[in-house]
């Protein structure tokens, strides 16, 4: 069985927003969005009392006091006593329950495979990979066959308390080839997720692109919002991009914002080349491999005492700079984010490394605004972890998507 993903159905809901209708709810979605809000603080919080919480949202401590008992009848809040010290009855600390939900994220790549699981807290239970080139269904069910129970024991993870299951991909599988593609690796764009992974995977499949994915989940971590804007590169096989806006990832018109790597690259040597054909791990693996000093894993990048490899190393991130320099230029004229993040697989010594230099190169250029530039808080598998916190999306965490209300006309 297959079907067809045209401008990716899967994240339509999901990526709703108030501002593209007029579309208008009705209290069950209110209400709906309220417990999602009042669960997101007492999450970012960790400890808190109602009072806070009611102060935080402006919603009433009568309601406050009915959402607070609601989450904690679902198992996703508990109270620890109370807090002492102040003037009056002492107030109820209510605390995030981190075992009340799960999600399972996969991330499906050119050259590997990754398994990360998710607490409600946002902390990573547990987590697989495998390097493989251009893994085919049968290498990812069994993968998933020997990781996925060794995980959810290692993770503690109640399998009734999980959600849904993330699954990251690259876009367009046949039409972006990269060296050593085979051609049968384009029948990703036809599978069915859920009719391949159903047997294995019992629980809802949410699919999406593997930078949005990262995007997604670096969105988690700004428990102060602070960063409420920032564009996310991701450094894998291939090059994607992600562009958060208020906390809301954006994809343009046809689902497809954010692809950086397919911009063209004119400083390069070869004519016709793009910005990814530089900056992937792809790109520098063949360059180590012409160097004489081939790598079975990203992780030998770190540390590396072979001249060879250094020298290769530093000048791919010079060359990955001057590749990088007039996207960066662009995305700061154009869009303004608080900041732009790196992540992937590369080490993050290296991430460090290629963000120190591009923000040097930036602060040379006069520009109105110059945003920062620093490595993602998940850069290790962050697709995977991106992609586990998709459930969550979807069942508990605020979105306009929750208030929006059909139409019928």
């Amino acid at each position: 069985m297959t079907s067809q993903h045209p401008a990716r159905p899967y994240t339509s809901q999901r990526d709703s927003r108030l501002s593209r209708g007029l579309s208008g709810t009705n209290l069950e979605r209110a209400g709906d969005y309220n417990l999602r809000t009042v669960l997101q603080v007492i999450r970012f919080r960790r400890e808190t009392t109602r009072i806070a919480v009611a102060q935080a949202t402006g919603l009433t401590p009568p309601t406050i006091a009915n959402i607070t008992a609601r989450l904690t009848e679902m198992g996703l809040v508990r109270t620890a006593g109370r807090l002492h010290g102040a003037r009056g009855q002492p107030a109820l600390k209510l605390q995030l329950e981190p075992d009340g939900a799960f999600g399972i994220g996969l991330t499906i790549d050119r050259d590997h495979l990754a398994l990360a699981i998710v607490d409600l807290g946002g902390k990573v239970r547990a987590r697989a990979s495998r390097e493989i080139a251009f893994p085919d269904p049968d290498d990812v069910l069994a993968f998933l066959a020997a990781e996925l129970e060794p995980a959810l024991a290692a993770g503690r993870v109640d399998r009734a308390r999980v959600l849904g299951v993330g699954v990251a991909m690259p876009d367009d599988p046949g039409r972006t080839m990269l060296a050593g593609q085979p051609p049968g690796y384009a029948r990703w764009e036809t599978v069915d997720l859920d009719a391949l992974f159903g047997p294995v995977l019992p629980w809802p499949i949410h699919r999406d692109n593997d930078a949005a994915a990262a995007a997604l989940g670096e969105a988690q971590y700004d428990e102060t919002f602070a960063c409420p804007s920032f564009f996310y590169l991701l450094i894998s096989a291939g090059l994607g991009g992600g562009l958060v806006i208020d906390r809301t990832y954006h994809r343009g018109a046809h689902g497809r914002s954010g692809e950086i790597g397919l911009m063209p690259d004119p400083g390069a040597a070869r004519p016709g080349a793009r910005v990814q054909d530089t900056v992937s791990l792809s790109a520098l693996r063949l360059r180590l491999a012409e160097a004489g000093c081939p790598i079975d894993s990203p992780r030998g990048l770190a540390g590396t005492d072979d001249p060879a490899a250094i020298a290769t190393i530093d000048q791919w991130i010079a060359d990955s700079v001057r590749a990088l320099l007039p996207p960066f230029v662009a995305i700061a004229n154009l869009f303004d984010p608080d900041a732009i993040l790196i992540g992937g697989r590369l080490p993050l010594p290296l991430i460090r490394r290629l963000s120190s230099a591009l923000a040097g190169a930036m602060a040379a250029i006069d520009l109105p605004t110059h945003p920062a530039i620093r490595p993602a808080h998940a850069a290790e598998d962050a697709p995977a972890i991106g992609a586990a916190t998709l459930p969550f999306l979807d069942r508990l965490l605020p979105c306009d998507a929750i208030l929006i209300q059909a139409g019928r006309g």
